[in-house]
C-alpha cells in the first residue's frame, strides 16, 4: 500500500494557500516569547509596515534566536565569563549572590530580561 503526504502552507491571516516559492514564514519575538507566522507576500509586507514605526524607534538587542532550552537552563550552558558578569550585575542590582555555585533562577531570568 502506498501513502502520499502533502504539506501545504497556508497564510495564517487570510487562509490563502501558499504555493511552493510563494509567501514566507516570519519569525519575531515580543515580551520574551517567540512566534512564527506563514504569510503571503502582501500580508508579510503589511506586518512589516505595521511594525516599522516601532522598529525605527527601538534599540537593537541580543539575538532572539536562542533555543528555549538554553534560555531556561541555568548556568550550565553559560561560559565562566558570562557567569562572572551575571554575578557582578546581580550585586550591582542589589541581589545577594554567592561568588561560587549555582545562581538562582530568578537572578538568571532577571539578567536575561534586562539584556
Amino acid at each position: 500500500m502506498a501513502k502520499k503526504t502533502i504539506v501545504q502552507l497556508i497564510d495564517d491571516i487570510d487562509g490563502t494557500v501558499l504555493e511552493p516559492g510563494e509567501g514566507e514564514s516570519i519569525e519575531f519575538s515580543i515580551d520574551g516569547k517567540s512566534y512564527s507566522i506563514d504569510l503571503t507576500a502582501k500580508n508579510a509586507k503589511a506586518l512589516r509596515s505595521a511594525l516599522k514605526p516601532y522598529i525605527d524607534h527601538a534599540s537593537s538587542s541580543r539575538s532572539t534566536r536562542r533555543t528555549t532550552r538554553a534560555k531556561k537552563t541555568g548556568g550550565a550552558t553559560r561560559s565562566a565569563k558570562e557567569l562572572q558578569d551575571i554575578r557582578q550585575w546581580a550585586r550591582d542590582k542589589g541581589y545577594t549572590v554567592a561568588s561560587r555555585g549555582r545562581i538562582k533562577s530568578e537572578i538568571l531570568q532577571a539578567y536575561d530580561a534586562a539584556a
